[in-house]
C-alpha cells in the first residue's frame, strides 16, 4: 500500500462506524475533510486524481459501482463527477480494516461474476452487471452464497451516497445554498424524496 496522501490524523479524518454487516458513517465534518485533502492533491499534481490504494483493475470496478449506485442524470452530474471514488480511495489508504472491507469485497464480486458469466465485473455487460446488483442490494436475498456480496455492497453503496452528498455537486443537487439566515424554516420534502430515490435504500 502507498503512503496516504497526506499527513493528516487519523482521528480527524477517519470517523467510520465499522459494524458486522457494514454500515458506514462519515460524519461531515471528515468527509469535507477529505474532499478538501483530495482538490489539495489534485492541485499540487497538476492533474487528475490517482489511486492512491487501489489496483487500477479494483479502481474501475470501484468507479463502475459509484455510477451505477449514483448515475448522472438531467439533474445531477452523480457520483463519479462528486469524486465518490476517490473519497473511498482515500479512506482505504487510511485504514487498515477498511481497505480489507473492499479489497476482499471487489475480489468476491469478481470472482462471482466469473461465475455466472465468465468475464469479471467491467467487462459484465450492463444487464449483467445490474442483475448481480439486483441479488445483492437486498438483505432479504442473504445466503451463504450471497452474503459477503451482500454486507460488501452495503459498504459500496453507503460510502458513495456519503461522497456524493457531502460534495460541492450533491449539494448542488440538493439546492444546498449554504448556512445563513432564514426568516423561516420548512422541511424540504421533496429533496429528501429524491435523495432516498436515488440513494437505493
Amino acid at each position: 500500500m502507498s503512503e496516504p496522501l497526506q499527513d493528516v490524523s487519523r482521528r480527524d479524518v477517519l470517523r467510520i462506524t465499522l459494524t458486522s454487516f457494514g454500515v458506514s458513517v462519515v460524519s461531515a465534518e471528515a468527509a469535507q475533510h477529505v474532499h478538501n485533502a483530495i482538490n489539495d492533491t489534485k492541485k499540487a499534481a497538476q492533474g487528475p486524481y490517482k489511486p492512491s490504494f487501489f489496483k487500477a483493475p479494483e479502481y474501475k470496478t470501484l468507479e463502475r459501482l459509484a455510477d451505477l449506485i449514483v448515475p448522472a442524470d438531467d439533474r445531477s452530474k452523480g457520483a463519479l463527477a462528486a469524486g465518490a471514488p476517490e473519497f473511498i480511495d482515500f479512506l482505504c489508504s487510511q485504514s487498515r480494516e477498511l481497505a480489507e472491507i473492499y479489497t476482499g469485497g471487489l475480489a468476491w464480486l469478481d470472482h462471482e461474476m466469473m461465475k455466472r458469466y465468465s468475464a469479471s465485473f467491467v467487462a459484465s455487460t450492463p444487464e449483467q452487471q445490474t442483475a448481480m446488483l439486483d441479488l445483492i442490494a437486498y438483505r432479504k436475498n442473504d445466503s451463504p452464497e450471497l452474503g459477503p456480496g451482500i454486507r460488501f455492497f452495503t459498504w459500496v453503496r453507503n460510502m458513495v451516497v456519503d461522497a456524493f452528498y457531502t460534495s460541492k455537486v450533491g449539494m448542488d443537487d440538493l439546492g444546498f445554498m449554504g448556512n445563513g439566515a432564514m426568516s423561516e424554516f420548512s422541511v424540504p420534502v421533496a429533496a429528501i424524496e429524491y435523495a432516498v430515490k436515488r440513494s437505493g435504500l
